[in-house]
Formats: C-alpha cells, structure tokens, sequence
C-alpha cells in the first residue's frame, strides 16, 4: 500500500492511462522487489468525504478484482479516482481498468511471441529425422 507522498510522486512520472472514471499510473519501481503496491486518491474537488470514501471503496474493489491477476509485479500502481466515476456502472469500471491495464502493462516484443507459438504448433514434425515435402 502506498502512504507517502513520495511514492505518489514517483508514480506519476511512470505511465498514465485515463479513463473516464479514473485515471490509471503505473510505475515499475525496478528494486528487485516484486511485490505489487497500490495507492488510492480522491481529491475534494470529486465531492464531500462521504462521496470521496464511496469512490475509494470502488477502486478498492476494482483493484482487489483485477490487479491481483493483471497488474505489473513489482511496480506501483495508482489510482485517482474522476468526478463521473461514482455514478458510472461497476461493470464498466471494471472493464476500463482492463483496458487501462493492458494499456500500461510491458507488451513482449512480437518475435518472441510469433517463435513461442510456432514452437508449440503440433502441426510441425516432431520425429527425428522428419521429412517435411516428401511423399513416401
């Protein structure tokens, strides 16, 4: 859990991804540490503390859904919640912090993708000495 202000800070030079009911950070901390840390922030301008801790309590349940299985390990991730963000669906929120996520997450180079698929193909001969063209 981030708590200091530092922290905040350093996430906010990494990268963003908007969204209409928040705004996404993430930073890799690149400490050896992969443990993943979260912070939540809410300004006043979103309302009053009543409306600030009912959106605080949806990016937690956002986070505690998705990051565990989508988020970067070892990495801060931030998220600031947007004045619609309190009255827009659950279910939609969920799918833009999806979004948000793949938008920010590290992609791999499409080489290793394109030879780690050839590789599993079954179609490729798997014999010793296989001829491939050849009849019989």
């Amino acid at each position: 859990m981030l708590d200091k202000r530092r922290d905040f800070l350093a996430a906010n030079a990494g990268k963003r991804a908007p969204m209409p009911g928040f705004v996404l950070l993430m930073r890799p901390r690149d400490d050896g540490d992969e443990t993943m840390r979260i912070g939540f922030t809410v300004t006043k301008k979103i309302g009053n503390a009543v409306v600030r801790n009912r959106m605080k309590r949806r990016l937690r349940a956002l986070a505690r859904e998705l990051l565990a299985e989508r988020g970067v390990a070892g990495a801060d991730h931030v998220l600031i919640g947007r004045n619609g963000g309190v009255e827009r669906d659950y279910a939609l929120l969920r799918t833009e912090l999806g979004k948000a996520l793949r938008k920010v997450t590290p992609q791999l180079p499409a080489t290793s993708v394109a030879n780690t698929t050839s590789a599993a193909n079954p179609s490729t001969p798997a014999k010793a000495g296989a001829q491939v063209g050849k009849r019989p």
